[in-house]
């Protein structure tokens, strides 16, 4: 880290020195004091890392997938009904010709499938049927910074865990029923949770189960309870919030 800080330094100092020769020397003797305060206090992956969605420099369809998909959380973490989008009518008055099912999908661009696979349905919670994103990649292209970014354009909190640090399942299992299901008591407008869980292929098998489990913890157990006591105490533990998980290695 030491030697990254020095080389930033001296790095903006040859900018800094080709930028400004015009300079008189008073300015001069009071730039590095500056220039070192804050190479100290903020790295360039930091200074210069995405803050909004327009921002972002990754794949575009990519960004607008894992935003698309969560949006489809809105109805039930937000109360936002879904919008219904209206068929046009010239596409119904002339149709163009009549194909099988097949074609029509054969002509059909990545955009508009993926669009149909994320809205195909919704459980009877009004979830998405798919309740994890899951990013892959090598590392360094911005996974994480992408689900932050998300997820703060979505109107969400990030709450970002590492799943190689907690080896222990009941410790897992702790962090990510505290960052899906409780609510922040420090104010009205808190913002709900979304949590991003990075390394998840670090994490032992009985942690995964522990996220399986979680995750499918839906209408099985509401179905079976027999009174509406006992159905509303185990939806109480349904997933109400998104998780996007984060990995090198799919």
């Amino acid at each position: 880290r030491r030697r990254v800080l020095e080389a930033s330094q001296h790095l903006t100092e040859i900018i800094n020195s080709e930028t400004s020769t015009e300079t008189p020397e008073p300015s001069r003797e009071v730039e590095p004091a500056a220039e070192e305060e804050s190479g100290v206090h903020c790295l360039w992956v930091d200074r210069f890392t995405p803050r909004s969605y327009l921002e972002l420099l990754s794949d575009d369809y990519t960004n607008r997938c894992l935003l698309k998909w969560l949006k489809l959380w809105d109805t039930v973490v937000f109360g936002k009904e879904k919008a219904v989008k209206k068929a046009k009518p010239s596409a119904k008055a002339h149709p163009p010709f009549h194909q099988p099912k097949e074609q029509q999908n054969k002509w059909k661009t990545k955009e508009q499938l993926t669009e149909e696979i994320l809205e195909a349905e919704l459980d009877q919670h009004k979830r998405p049927k798919y309740k994890v994103a899951l990013l892959c990649g090598p590392p360094g292209l911005g996974k994480t910074t992408l689900a932050h970014v998300i997820a703060k354009h979505a109107g969400y909190n990030a709450v970002e865990m590492n799943a190689s640090d907690d080896r222990s399942p009941e410790v897992f299992k702790t962090r990510i029923e505290a960052a899906t299901q409780m609510k922040s008591v420090l104010g009205a407008n808190e913002k709900p949770n979304c949590l991003i869980i990075d390394e998840i292929d670090g994490a032992p098998a009985a942690s995964i189960n522990v996220l399986l489990n979680i995750i499918n913890r839906k209408d099985a157990e509401g179905e079976a309870a027999a009174g509406a006591g006992r159905r509303r105490r185990h939806e109480g533990g349904l997933l109400l919030r998104p998780i996007i998980c984060i990995c090198n290695d799919q």
